[in-house]
């Protein structure tokens, strides 16, 4: 018989003892340590380096050394600002060629704009910074008395000492004309922009193009225009409402244009997922496009206030001028800090002018309370969960650790893994 005559060999019918060998230890041990031998390494990701330190001094100094030998050496030169920008225009060079000195063109460009962008954004605080040194320098003489905020100028002459007199109505006037202008320009303000940008139709156009004429409107034709139709054509008396009225035709269209470009950034899908609920448009509007474009709406009041605190011509035209208190908007002369800055800072005499930069310090103060204040109110960003939201989430997040069962330990029998069973090995014979 031959090997090809041979039958098939018939299966084991015992298993063979391999399959019920016990797992290797080795399975089960721990990562061996050579595996993360060696210190670990932390990627740093931007920020600013040593050569980029040394290259930004390095150009500096450089920059303004050839910029000192140009002026005093080389060029009929002179003065400080054209000395300033040369030494700016010469740093960017020195940056740039010290640049290419160490990375590539890509890099040295992306640095270079950096630069450029940090160099404004510190120029801006620095003119600012500058601003409020100086009027809080010829101001401070008045400032550091309390009668400047608690008195009045009503028994104070112009050769009054510096103790006497202060700027209590200015600010009361401010604050109340203020308000006044913010209560009827938000309103109509963002409702012109929920109709430019929501509604549409053959309006939308010529409303745009009247808002974007009064947007570089002049503040001296606004207070006209309420001089003329409120005071003179209805017969109404100079007073802080007037002003007011004058400040909400500067307010307006600020507020308009700035709520129109927010409320075009809403998502559309909100929307279109609105009307697939059953919502009907302006419960959209209500609901779901003015409260995701919340902080965008803070910051056009805000661009509207500041576009009417600091202005002189409206006020003077439409409220008076009176040293006296008078905290009622609708009766009578009333001055706001403008013009009380704008009245006493071109008289000849250091006291007053004393009070006028101190009342310009003041104007200061009541915008930056105003604007934080603002941001204050505009609340979250759009999808942030509020406080008491925040609050119901931790409570139900504490229940539920509450209610979680505990795990119990297993016994040291059991952590050892069970042996594998053989498969039952069948077949025909």
């Amino acid at each position: 018989m031959t090997t090809l005559d041979k039958a098939p060999a018939e299966p084991s019918a015992e298993p063979s003892a391999e399959l019920f060998a016990e797992p290797s230890a080795e399975l089960f041990a721990e990562p061996s340590a050579e595996l993360f031998a060696g210190p670990e390494r932390k990627l740093k990701l931007g920020g600013v380096t040593r050569e980029d330190v040394f290259t930004v001094l390095g150009a500096l100094v450089g920059s303004f050394g050839l910029d000192w030998v140009l002026y005093e050496r080389v060029l009929p030169f002179s003065g400080a600002l054209g000395f300033l920008l040369c030494w700016y225009l010469l740093f960017l060079v020195g940056y740039y060629g010290l640049g290419r000195l160490q990375w590539g063109g890509l890099m040295v460009r992306e640095r270079l704009a950096s630069v450029v962008a940090w160099s404004s954004g510190a120029l801006v605080v620095g003119l600012i910074a500058d601003q409020i040194g100086y009027v809080a320098s010829r101001g401070y003489e008045a400032a550091q008395h309390a009668n400047f905020l608690t008195e009045t100028m009503e028994r104070t002459a112009s050769l009054s000492p510096i103790t006497s007199g202060g700027a209590i109505h200015a600010v009361v006037g401010s604050l109340e004309q203020l308000g006044l202008a913010t209560l009827f320009a938000v309103p109509l303000g963002i409702a012109a922009a929920v109709f430019m940008s929501e509604v549409g139709g053959r309006m939308a156009r010529p409303v745009r193009t009247l808002v974007e004429a009064m947007t570089a409107l002049p503040s001296i034709v606004a207070g006209l225009f309420i001089l003329g139709i409120v005071i003179l054509t209805f017969g109404f008396d100079k007073s802080g409402f007037a002003a007011s009225l004058a400040l909400t035709v500067m307010m307006m269209p600020i507020v308009t244009r700035a709520a129109e470009v927010v409320i075009r950034l809403v998502p559309g899908t909100l929307r279109e997922a609105s009307y697939a609920l059953g919502g009907s448009q302006w419960r959209t509007v209500w609901n779901v496009v003015l409260p995701t474009a919340r902080r965008g709406l803070v910051t056009a009041v805000v661009l509207g206030m500041a576009r009417a605190v600091g202005e002189t011509s409206p006020v003077l035209l439409t409220a008076g001028f009176t040293s006296r208190m008078n905290a009622n908007p609708f009766e009578g002369h009333q001055i706001s800090l403008p013009l009380y800055i704008w009245s006493y800072v071109k008289l000849p005499v250091d006291e007053m002018v004393a009070r006028a930069f101190a009342a310009g310090l003041t104007l200061m103060a009541v915008v930056l309370i105003l604007f934080v204040t603002a941001r204050m109110l505009g609340g979250r960003a759009a999808g942030e969960p509020s406080r008491r939201q925040k609050r119901r989430l931790a409570r139900a997040e504490r229940e539920a650790r509450a209610l979680r069962p505990v795990p119990v330990a297993a016994p040291a029998s059991a952590t050892a893994p069970a042996p594998l069973r053989p498969a039952v090995a069948t077949g025909e014979h």
